[in-house]
């Protein structure tokens, strides 16, 4: 893995920078922890040694939360001698939102759209029972809310060979998670690609599934694979590392809803 700092182009745009000083961010060896004290303004603004934290984007690091500021603040707590971004993920998310959902928002805003027209819950088994019958337990409900919450009709099929879904759906899905305020847009974009599904991640934001059943409905096919053959130690560190990510979207959801 290549080491050291990237060249800035005169020409650089707000997005490309964004984009290399988050891949500088983790190939380069960790930073010493250079702060003693973790405080939060009254405008819920993050402190270290009474200095405002920045984004990696430079951005004064404020949250819109009082509760997500202090979930912010005991990240940097924790660190010790180092500061490991990896375990971080509240703050990461926090400086995803500031420095990214206005920047690359069209863009995220595609890539939501794409895993609409060809989501997770629409590609069904036809065997064997025990499969087909989870996945229509878990799955059949997300269908039934993106109709009756956005009255897009998505259809389900056999197999995996791609089926266009109607435009309308994916406009409609691509709607509502365009006016999303920074921090929702910010969590769905990345529970979409946590769960491989964009239609659960919005049922799951607007609160109609619990974070355990989205959780579950993400992984039928795997969980049943995983009861037929095992899990290797390999796939089992994966996941794990997932819902690490997944847990800490799900925080920030919850701290939203909260003053």
């Amino acid at each position: 893995m290549p080491t050291g700092l990237t060249v800035m182009t005169t020409n650089e745009t707000d997005e490309e920078r964004l984009r290399r000083l988050s891949r500088d961010r983790y190939e380069r060896p960790l930073r010493k922890r250079f702060y003693k004290l973790v405080s939060i303004s009254d405008d819920n603004t993050i402190l270290l040694d009474g200095r405002v934290a920045k984004t990696p984007m430079k951005a004064v690091m404020r949250l819109p939360t009082r509760g997500l500021a202090e979930a912010v603040a005991r990240e940097w707590e924790a660190q010790d001698k180092f500061i490991n971004p990896g375990a971080m993920p509240v703050t990461r998310y926090a400086n995803a939102a500031i420095d990214r959902a206005v920047v690359e928002r069209k863009s995220v805003l595609d890539e939501i759209a794409r895993y609409a027209g060809n989501d997770l819950v629409c590609y069904r088994a036809d065997r064997p029972p025990a499969l087909v019958q989870m996945q229509s337990l878990h799955w059949d409900p997300v269908l039934a809310f993106a109709r009756a919450s956005m009255g897009a009709d998505f259809r389900a099929t056999i197999g995996v060979v791609h089926v266009a879904q109607s435009p309308a759906a994916i406009a409609k899905a691509r709607h509502v998670a365009a006016v999303l305020d920074a921090y929702h847009f910010t969590a769905l974009s990345n529970l979409t690609t946590l769960t491989g599904s964009a239609l659960l991640s919005l049922m799951l934001l607007e609160g109609a599934i619990s974070g355990e059943a989205a959780w579950l409905a993400a992984h039928v096919d795997e969980d049943y694979q995983i009861a037929e053959w095992g899990e290797d130690d390999e796939a089992k560190a994966r996941r794990a590392g997932r819902r690490l990510d997944y847990d800490a979207l799900l925080q920030i959801l919850d701290l939203l809803r909260k003053p």
